[in-house]
């Protein structure tokens, strides 16, 4: 795998999920594929649980690790072509990524939107820059659009919670006090679809998601119903996509309260477990009751990412 970006990547979801649990019963079976080898962790956005479990991952394969910071303790990067480049960027990412590639052998970059504009965002101009010229494979650690390394955590964790074969899964909005990237939901979405679960996307009018992440999903406007019968609610808020107006791309078209998960949303569900990706803003997304509830896995969940990265970097150093 050279590079890890949606699910197709993944190739048989089935065999990859198979493959995490085998990876979970024993998480350094195999330390020799990652022997003299080193993983670059590039971060142009903060981060914990992906910074934390991507290193723990990685060393999990017997691999050295870098983690760079881009934001502190490197030269302020360059990142469009025809730029004079008489401010205060001293390097081009033109320049900065091949040679970053030539002191490892597999990077994970995490660079988020800007919200400047839609179309640079949903191009993944930052990325695939590292993906052309790196020279090396590439995993993306959230980018302007996807989460594939929570995505796959998400769906390790319904696999091992589920409690019939094919569960009703809803991702729902929720109100949060800043504009927030649409990463997770489109990646939770993603993978979902191709996942063997009923699907349900609900959120207010305008933060429709853009339609090759909804795919086949059903998508509901009214969130109790939506939850009605659930068997996982993962919440997430996100900002407006732009997909029908693209000059309200970014913005916070909402903050209805209405729209938190509490207890009342819960109990229509099937004694649905809760989900959110963290972190998470109490009272907002959820209430302190339902996110400490012993139905609410979003510490096993966090626990899986350190899963879902070690398969991945494990299949990234089989093609090596």
């Amino acid at each position: 795998m050279k590079v890890f970006q949606n699910v197709e990547d993944l190739g048989d979801l089935k065999l990859a999920l198979e493959e995490a649990a085998a990876v979970k019963k024993d998480r350094f079976q195999y330390q020799a594929l990652g022997r003299n080898k080193t993983a670059l962790l590039i971060f142009f956005n903060n981060s914990l649980r992906t910074r934390l479990s991507t290193q723990k991952a990685a060393m999990n394969l017997g691999m050295n690790v870098i983690v760079l910071d881009v934001n502190q303790g490197a030269w302020k990067l360059e990142t469009e072509r025809g730029v004079i480049m008489d401010g205060d960027k001293s390097e081009h990412l033109l320049e900065a990524i091949p040679v970053m590639g030539c002191y490892c052998d597999v990077i994970g970059v995490r660079s988020f939107a800007t919200f400047e504009n839609r179309k640079d965002d949903y191009e993944e101009k930052i990325l695939n820059q590292f993906i052309k010229y790196s020279g090396r494979p590439v995993f993306f650690m959230e980018s302007a659009t996807v989460h594939p390394l929570q995505a796959f955590a998400d769906l390790i964790t319904i696999e091992e919670y589920k409690r019939t074969q094919r569960p009703k899964v809803v991702l729902s909005w929720a109100p949060h006090p800043k504009a927030l990237p649409q990463a997770v939901p489109n990646s939770f979405a993603q993978w979902m679809n191709a996942a063997d679960v009923d699907f349900v996307v609900t959120h207010p009018e305008g933060y429709e998601l853009d339609p090759k992440f909804v795919g086949n999903a059903r998508v509901e406007y009214d969130q109790m119903k939506a939850f009605e019968g659930a068997d996982f609610i993962y919440a997430k808020n996100w900002s407006c996509p732009g997909v029908t107006r693209p000059e309200d791309y970014g913005k916070v078209l909402s903050k209805d309260m209405g729209w938190t998960v509490d207890a009342a949303h819960m109990a229509v569900t099937n004694n649905a477990y809760f989900m959110h990706c963290l972190p998470v803003r109490r009272n907002m997304i959820v209430t302190d009751d339902v996110i400490e509830s012993p139905q609410s896995l979003v510490i096993p969940e966090a626990a899986n990412r350190e899963i879902s990265a070690t398969v991945v970097l494990k299949r990234m150093l089989e093609t090596l």
